[in-house]
Formats: structure tokens, sequence, C-alpha cells
């Protein structure tokens, strides 16, 4: 037994050693390298280059508290009336990714931005309405919660070249000093569009750009459906968007009117230009823009009193125009060192015919719409549009606005700084559009209140020529870099240019009579303004990474 055990372990003992052998034969593989993340400098603090590439990439964002407090004047459940208070936490995320390549820095930059929002103006119309936000849909939070998914940025810039989504070249203040960007003067920070850039030493720089006509667009004045009883009534969601045109038997003679389609369609971009110059004192910018104004064709008849629906021989109405609307706009930013390091001061002035949203008349009050106002309930709304189709020739005749905003930035201390804003503009309309929609809705059974036939007419706020001033101061502390805790308050006051309207908010009637020159309703004198406004003051949490 002894004998067999030792066989077997000397047996095994051999193998082993044979095995081993055979082993230290075979080639070794040796464990990769470890490729730790390099520091990329080329292109300053926080890049880095992506393991295995030529690429730096620089991983950034922001997180932000906000709450405000409005005025309304009102507690109805519409557009939120009666709220005071709201609310948002914002998210952002920011991927910057840069190559050196033969032809200059290829770069692509994405930002992503999450927000949550409910309450008075916190909740934004004017982002629903451009599809960056969703609303809730329950009793208690319906207008009043809102969540904004938003690809706010994603743009590839490559030898000069700018395309993607990115801020408008048209652009230059665009509200760089305020918490919530509310003054008058354009601000379109996201649009789809391709530029080019040629730069000339010294400071100047040219860009053409071809931008998304899309989120430049206030709606042409028009009813809210086809042969609605009140020519002036803003058009609702899913109702379309009409306005009258005289149309005609065989004989030439007015029978009734044809209900335009006026929502705009996608058909040519937005050309943009602009002249930069930089230097250590500051910059500044010229920039003008042309766009398209265009209306579909007429989509019913409706007829006037004692003339059938059915015309024999047809009728006819002027063919749809296409018109264009432009805008030019100037800014200069100094800095101001010898005051206190980081002071500067933004000029800058915009008019346009036809083209509001590049004025950006409609800042504070809501854009993408036909009327907005300065708070809930307020004495009376702005009118916005573009343009009205003349209901007797059917041609576009174009609204114009201008606007000037000033805004100082000012360190009382390297964690101490405030912004004071100060900004006014104003719009008006063709001297007969509204006369003349006024005297075709009266043809077509509309309330006398709307027909330039009747007194009432004179104290309608629609179409009418107005004015706007937005002006505000803020405060922030900076305790440690990148984190800002502030406060601002804003006024804003819209006005009539002349004339005076019911106040909506005192008798929400309509006036059926007019006595010594005072609308009336029923008998009883109805009150009137020229002018309403309101105020805001907001607070915020903020950290950038």
């Amino acid at each position: 037994m002894k004998l067999v055990k030792s066989l077997l372990l000397g047996s095994a003992a051999g193998l082993t050693v044979m095995a081993g052998a055979q082993a230290a034969d075979l080639p070794v593989r040796k464990a990769a390298p470890v490729e730790y993340v390099r520091i990329c400098s080329a292109y300053g603090a926080g890049f880095f280059f992506i393991p295995g590439t030529d690429t730096c990439l620089r991983v950034s964002g922001r997180a932000r508290f906000e709450a405000g407090y409005t005025q309304s004047y009102q507690r109805g459940s519409a557009n939120n009336g009666g709220d005071l208070m709201g609310y948002r936490g914002l998210g952002r995320l920011n991927l910057d990714a840069r190559t050196q390549t033969a032809y200059g820095t290829l770069r692509a930059f994405v930002r992503f931005e999450l927000a949550s929002r409910t309450g008075a103006y916190l909740t934004s119309g004017t982002a629903q309405r451009a599809a960056n936000a969703f609303p809730a849909l329950g009793v208690d939070t319906f207008g009043r919660a809102q969540q904004y998914v938003n690809v706010d940025k994603a743009f590839i810039q490559f030898a000069g070249f700018t395309a993607g989504r990115a801020a408008s070249f048209y652009d230059f203040y665009a509200h760089d000093f305020e918490i919530i960007g509310t003054s008058l003067g354009s601000d379109v920070s996201s649009t789809n569009l391709l530029a080019y850039t040629a730069t000339f030493g010294n400071g100047f720089s040219a860009t053409l750009s071809v931008e998304d006509p899309v989120f430049r667009r206030t709606p042409i004045f028009g009813t809210g459906t086809a042969g609605a009883a009140s020519q002036f009534q803003v058009f609702g969601a899913g109702s379309g968007n009409f306005t009258p045109v005289i149309a005609v038997n065989a004989a030439g003679v007015p029978v009734g009117v044809a209900n335009y389609d006026a929502i705009q369609r996608s058909r040519m971009p937005d050309f943009v230009g602009a002249l930069r110059y930089d230097a250590a004192w500051g910059s500044a910018q010229i920039s003008a823009a042309v766009h398209e104004l265009n209306t579909g064709n007429a989509s019913s008849f409706t007829p006037f009193p004692g003339f059938p629906a059915s015309i024999p021989g047809g009728v006819t109405a002027p063919r749809p125009t296409t018109e264009y609307g432009w805008a030019v706009q100037g800014g200069v930013k100094v800095n101001l060192p010898f005051i206190a390091a980081g002071d500067a001061l933004y000029l800058q002035g915009s008019y346009g015919v036809g083209a509001q949203l590049y004025t950006g008349y409609s800042t504070y009050n809501g854009s993408y719409t036909s009327s907005g106002n300065v708070a809930p309930g307020s004495s009376f709304s702005n009118w916005y549009s573009d343009a009205v189709i003349d209901p007797f020739t059917g041609k576009l005749d174009l609204s114009s606005s201008w606007t000037v905003v000033g805004s100082y930035l000012h360190y009382w201390a390297p964690e101490w700084r405030s912004a004071f804003i100060g900004s006014y503009g104003e719009q008006s309309f063709g001297k007969g559009s509204r006369a003349g929609v006024g005297l075709v809705s009266g043809l077509v059974g509309a309330s006398l209140i709307l027909s330039p036939t009747a007194s009432q007419f004179a104290f309608s706020n629609v179409l009418r020529d107005t004015n706007q001033i937005v002006a505000g101061a803020s405060l922030i502390w900076s305790p440690v870099r990148d984190l800002d805790i502030g406060v601002e308050g804003l006024y804003a006051r819209q006005a009539l240019s002349n004339g005076r309207v019911v106040d909506q908010n005192k008798n929400p009637v309509t006036p059926t009579g007019v006595v010594n020159g005072v609308p009336t309703f029923g008998g009883v004198p109805l009150a009137t303004v020229n002018a309403t406004d309101s105020f805001q003051v907001r607070m915020r949490v903020q950290r950038d990474f």
C-alpha cells in the first residue's frame, strides 16, 4: 500500500513539473496600460481629452431655484387669475467638444435645459406656444404647473460656419444682466440657423445667417373662426386664424366677405446680417433682418345681409399677397473698470416694420400671440400683430414697432453687484387697418361696438397704437465663486398712444352706448383708462459648475 501511494505521489509531482515547464514556454500577455484622463489646456479651464481621441471636452451645468411675486387684478380662473406667487426649479447640462484641425477649431456644443415651474408668471405661455414646454391638465394645476424640456443649444462650428440650434445672430444685449429677461428688446436665444462669420482682424467680424422664421412670427391679425360674429376676436387654439376680405359677384358688386386663412406658412427663411466689433473697451454691433409674411387662400364665404350664400356665377376676392418685414438694430457695450472692476453698460435700439419680434416689443407681455397684458385682469390688453389684411384690397398692411433699452451692471464689492434696467417701446398700425376691418365686421353682423360707424368703437382696445415702459433693478450676492443669491424688482406700464378704452378690470362688459362722450352699459357710465401698470419681485439662487 505504501508503495502504491508513493508511485501516485511521484507521478503527480512529475506531471506538475512538466506542465509548469510547458507553461513557461507560452507567451505572456501583458495587461493593457491604463489611459488616464489628460487635461486639455488649449481652450481654457475645465477641458480634458476624451480617452483615445484628440478631442477636448468640457462638461458644465447649472442648478437654479426661483420664486416670484407678481401683481394680479382678478381672482378669475382664466390666465392664472388671482395667482400671486410662482416657483421654478431649473437644471442645465452643457457639453462642449473641440478638436483642432487644419481648418481651425471644430466645435460641437449642446445644452439641455429641464425645468419644473408653477404659479404666476413663472409658468410661461411664451415657452408653451413655442413648443418648449407642456402644461399640467388638472383642475387646480391647469395653467399653473408646467414642465419645460428644451434642447436650448445644439450647433456645430467649423471654418467660420455655424449650423444648428443657436442664439440668433441678430441679437446683441439679449437681457444679459437680468435675472429673468423681460426688458423690451430682441432675445431669441434658441433658433435653427446656418451662418457664416468672416473675421477681418483688429476685432471686426461680419456674419450672414439664414434663420428659422417660425421663432420670429407674431400672428397676422385675424378672427377665431371663419364667419365669426366679431372680427375683433383673437384666434383660439384649434379654431384657425381668419380675416375678412370683400368679395364681389360677376358684376363687381360687393356681396360678402371671403374669409382668408391668415396662418403663416414656412416658405422662406429669415435673412440676418450683422457687423460686429470687439475690443478691450467693449463691443458694438449693427444688425439687420428680412422676414417674410404670407397668408393662405380664402377658405369660406360669408354673405352680406340680403345676399344668398350661393351667388350665381360665383364670387371673387383679391388674391393673397406676400410682404417682407424688416428690422435694424444697433447696440454698444462699454466696459467701465474705472468705476469698479466688472462694471459695464449696454445701450441698444431697434426699429422694425412687420417684424415685431425683432424689436422685442412683446417681450414682457408674452410673444407668439396676438395680445397680452401686464398682469392678469389688468385694464386692457396690448395688440401685437405684424400685419393686418386690408379687407378692401387683400394686401397686408404692416405694423411698425421700435424699442430702446439701457442696462448698467455695477459691482459694489467683489461679492455684491446690481443691475439697473430701463426700456421703452412703441407699436403702431396702419391708419386704415382698424377702421377697415371694423367696417367689414359690421357689414357681416358684428356688434356695433366694433364698427367705426358706432360711437362705442373709439373705446375698443383692439389694434390700438400703444407704448410700454419696463424698468427694474437687482441686487445679487456671490459669497463664493459661481454661486448667486439675488433679488430683482420690475415695473411695467402699457399705455395707449392716444384716446381711452373701457377699463375691463372695473367694467368687464361691452358698452351699449355713449352719453356725452362717456361709454355706457344699460345707461350706466363705464370707467375708462389710457394706461395700466404692474410690478413684480423675484429671487434666485443659482450655482454654475
